[in-house]
């Protein structure tokens, strides 16, 4: 198994290797271009790039901008592996919050498994940014579950892409008070700095661009939250949806949020932070399926929790993807309710749903926090170290 696993690891990082100098990543060059006229006036957001339009923060691009300084592609490459390192990171530390010993095994095994996943390899298609915002949100959670300081790295990812502040709320709900304050003081000196560079993105972003959805293809079928679904049964109108769906989405907030924190509550936080990132994305009105990279704490809990039927089926449904088999192309053939068509087009929203009823009910069951045991390296395998000791 170790050497499969091996074997496995090694053909996904060769494909990244070729597949990060030969294929133009559309997402990762609109990132480029926005870090190279983030300070030109409000050309981030009244222009288009590559023809699409720029819709993260300006802080986002302002930590792009060095990229528009280097080749293309040298660019893409380091941005790609930044990405992978950040996949490792991330395994590592939901390893770490689900109570398993964190070696070198056990790493690569759950990165070679990830990097199966829909999320994760669409996200290296596009050259997104999700596996760093995973990486910095994921290290912090650990962090405030080890009683360290933390924050900032939530803040920064909050500040870069609105979505990951949903956690900032967990911290305030959990009572992890100074937390919080770090994790808003990052993101109010991030937004507060780029402003001072680039102040004309920076206000046409914060005063209307942020909530904006027309800049994107709302009812595209890769949306895959609530706001998306109704668009599409509702005859691809996101207009018909936009009056009332924000009472969808603090209802979906209050519950999501109130489960998360009783699982904090019970020292669980790889359940907390799976529930908050599923939160997440059925909170935001777009949710492509390359955000869904939640499903990676998700699966590990159920793993742990001895779910495996149930862990397995998730699995296969986020490799496959069914939902990209169902039509998708701006015909009636995908617009309205049917049934057993629109069920598998919107099968990322309806796992995340069914995530969050499991998560509720198993609160009902006796939980007790990973035991520190689990967390010392293993014995066959003197050479590796935790990653409680690295840190």
């Amino acid at each position: 198994m170790k050497m499969f696993v091996r074997v496995l690891l090694a053909v996904e990082v060769a494909a990244l290797a070729v597949w990060s100098v030969v294929w133009d990543s559309l997402d990762f060059r609109i990132y480029r271009l926005g870090g190279g006229v983030v300070t030109e006036g409000t050309r981030l957001y009244t222009e288009q790039l590559a023809e699409h339009w720029y819709t993260n923060s300006p802080v986002f691009a302002l930590v792009c901008s060095p990229l528009a300084d280097l080749p293309l592609t040298v660019a893409r490459v380091g941005w790609q592996f930044a990405s992978m390192a950040a996949l490792v990171w991330a395994c590592a530390n939901v390893l770490d919050l689900a109570g398993r010993p964190v070696t070198r095994n056990t790493v690569a095994a759950l990165v070679a498994a990830a990097m199966l996943l829909e999320p994760m390899y669409h996200s290296f298609f596009q050259g997104q940014v999700n596996l760093i915002l995973l990486a910095l949100v994921v290290a912090d959670v650990r962090a405030v579950a080890r009683g360290r300081v933390a924050g900032a790295g939530i803040g920064l990812a909050a500040a870069m892409k609105l979505t990951p502040g949903i956690f900032i709320v967990l911290l305030l709900v959990t009572g992890r008070i100074r937390a919080a304050a770090v994790a808003t003081g990052t993101f109010a000196v991030a937004v507060a700095g780029t402003w001072l560079i680039a102040p004309d993105a920076s206000r046409a972003y914060w005063t209307g661009t942020f909530r904006d959805t027309s800049r994107v293809g709302v009812t595209y079928i890769s949306n895959q939250s609530p706001f998306g679904m109704l668009s599409r049964m509702l005859g691809g109108h996101p207009d018909r949806v936009q009056g009332w769906y924000p009472v969808i989405s603090v209802v979906v907030a209050v519950a999501g949020l109130a489960v998360a924190a009783l699982w904090a509550r019970r020292g669980d936080w790889l359940g907390a932070t799976a529930v908050t990132g599923v939160t997440g994305l059925l909170v935001s009105p777009i949710s492509w399926a390359h955000h869904w990279v939640w499903v990676l704490p998700a699966l590990v809990l159920l793993v742990r929790d001895g779910r495996r039927v149930a862990a397995a089926c998730a699995y296969v449904l986020f490799v496959l993807s069914p939902l990209w088999w169902t039509p998708h192309d701006g015909t009636d053939r995908e617009w309205g309710f049917h049934w057993l068509t629109t069920a598998v087009a919107n099968c990322y929203l309806l796992s995340g749903v069914a995530f969050l009823v499991y998560t509720a009910l198993e609160l009902r069951r006796p939980g007790r926090a990973p035991e520190p045991s689990r967390l010392e390296p293993v014995r066959d395998e003197p050479a590796s170290r935790t990653l409680a000791e690295v840190s």
